[in-house]
C-alpha cells in the first residue's frame, strides 16, 4: 500500500520497536514461517559438513549427509533436548549428543543410544532429529521452520535471475567463515536502514563518491527490491577509493560491464540483504535477540582467483564496506536512543523510503497492532505471572 505524494506515510510509533510482545509475535508470524538464509552449499561440501543458525528460541543445523543432499534439522537431542552442535564445522561419522552420548546419522535417524536396555519399547524411527524445510536458489541454501512450506524462492527472484545470473554464485566458494555481532537495536531499526538510501548521501559519504545513488535505479517485485549504485569515473579523492577504482578496471574482466561498473544491493523481505560487487559478494541477516539488541550474521564468497590484483581488489572492497557497516551501525544506534525521547512523533516517510513502506506493510499484516501510536492493552504484562 502506498500513499500519494500530498499524504505521505507515516513512521512506526516507538513503542513497535522496544516492545516483548512485539519481537514475540514478530519472530512467531513473520520469521518462523519464512525463508531463512543458512549458508552457501559450498560452505558444507564434505559428509559431515554444518553449520547452524539461531532463529528465536528455535536452533537449526545445516549439514550434507552421505548421498551429498544438504539437510537441515532441528538442533536439539530428542532425549530431553539438549542443544548439539554450535558454529559451523564437521561431525565425524555421526551426529553425537554432548550429555547422554545419544546419536544420530546424517540423515537425522536415531543410530545410537547408550545402556539402550534401560529404554524399554523405545521406537527409534519415531526419536529421529526432526527436519525442517530445505531449499536451494542459486547455490544459497534456505531453510524454514514454519509448517507450512513458504512459496519456492524462484518465484520470488525470478524477475531477477537473469540479472544475477553473470555473477555464477551458486560456483561461488566462502572467503571467510559466516560471522555474527551484535547491535544494541531492534532488528527492525536495522531492516528500515536497509531498505532506504534515502540515507547514503550524508550518512555513507564513501559509498556517495564512489557511485550514484542507488535509489536513483531501484526495482521490486514479490518482497525483493534491488537498488543499483554506479560507479563513477571521477577518480575519488580518497586513496583505498582510488585505488579500488583503478584494479578494478583490470581485474574484474569476466563479468558484463554493467556488471563490473556497478555495485548491487538486494534486500529480500523479512531480514536478508544480499550485495554483489565485481569481485565478491555477501550475505547478511538481520535476526531478533531480544528487545533492542539484534544480531547481524553475514559471510563472504567469491570466486576461486588467486591474483594479486583480486586479492589487493578484495581487500579494498571489504575496508571501503566495513566502513560502511560501521556507519550504518553507528546511524541505527542513533536512532533507537532517539526513539526513546518522549518527544518523539512519528514523521512523514519519502517517496525515496517505498521498500520501507512495503518492510511496514508485512507487519502489519501480521500484526495489525503495529500501526497503534500506544501499546494496545492486551500487550502489557500479566501482573499474575
Amino acid at each position: 500500500m502506498r500513499t500519494s505524494a500530498s499524504t505521505p506515510r507515516q513512521a512506526l510509533a516507538a513503542w513497535v520497536y522496544n516492545h516483548p510482545e512485539m519481537m514475540r509475535l514478530e519472530v512467531e508470524r513473520i520469521l518462523r514461517p519464512s525463508w531463512q538464509i543458512a549458508c552457501h552449499v559450498n560452505s558444507i561440501v564434505r559428509p559431515g559438513d554444518y553449520t547452524t543458525l539461531a532463529l528465536g528460541a528455535d536452533s537449526l543445523v545445516v549439514l550434507r549427509d552421505r548421498e551429498g543432499a544438504v539437510r537441515a534439522f532441528h538442533n536439539l537431542c530428542r532425549h530431553r533436548g539438549t542443544r548439539l552442535l554450535d558454529g559451523d564445522g564437521h561431525c565425524p561419522g555421526l551426529i553425537v549428543c554432548p550429555y547422554h552420548g545419544w546419536s544420530y546419522q546424517y540423515d537425522g535417524r536415531l543410530s545410537g543410544v547408550p545402556a539402550r536396555e534401560s529404554f524399554p519399547g523405545l521406537d527409534r524411527e519415531a526419536h529421529g532429529l526432526k527436519p525442517v524445510h530445505v531449499e536451494i536458489l542459486m547455490g544459497l541454501v534456505f531453510v524454514c521452520v514454519g509448517e507450512v512450506r513458504p512459496a519456492p524462492l524462484r518465484d520470488t527472484w525470478g524477475p531477477f535471475v537473469a540479472e544475477l545470473e553473470p555473477y555464477r554464485i551458486a560456483q561461488m566458494q566462502p572467503l571467510g567463515a559466516i560471522g555474527e555481532e551484535e547491535w544494541n537495536v531492534d532488528w527492525k531499526i536495522a531492516m528500515d536502514n536497509n531498505l532506504e538510501s534515502y540515507h547514503v548521501p550524508v550518512g555513507h559519504p564513501g559509498l556517495n563518491r564512489m557511485g550514484t545513488p542507488d535509489y536513483d535505479d531501484q526495482k521490486g517485485a514479490l518482497g525483493v527490491s534491488r537498488g543499483i549504485s554506479w560507479l563513477r569515473d571521477t577518480p575519488s579523492t580518497r586513496w583505498s577509493e582510488r585505488a579500488y577504482q583503478r584494479l578494478l578496471a583490470k581485474t574484474a574482466l569476466d563479468l558484463p560491464e554493467a556488471q563490473r561498473r556497478s555495485w548491487r544491493f538486494f534486500t529480500a523481505l523479512p531480514n536478508l540483504g544480499i550485495d554483489l560487487y565485481p569481485e565478491q559478494m555477501d550475505f547478511f541477516q538481520i535476526l531478533p535477540r531480544g528487545p533492542g539488541r539484534c544480531t547481524i550474521r553475514y559471510a563472504l564468497f567469491g570466486h576461486a582467483d588467486e591474483r594479486r590484483e583480486m586479492r589487493a581488489l578484495r581487500w579494498l572492497g571489504s575496508r571501503i564496506n566495513t566502513a560502511v557497516y560501521e556507519e550504518d551501525r553507528w546511524l541505527c544506534e542513533r536512532v533507537y536512543r532517539g526513539l526513546q525521547s518522549s518527544s518523539y512523533t512519528p514523521g512523514p516517510l519519502s517517496s525515496i523510503e517505498t521498500w520501507m513502506s512495503d518492510f511496514h506493510d508485512l507487519l502489519a499484516s501480521a500484526i495489525p497492532e503495529i500501526r497503534n501510536l500506544t501499546p494496545p492493552r492486551e500487550f502489557a504484562p500479566d501482573p499474575r505471572r
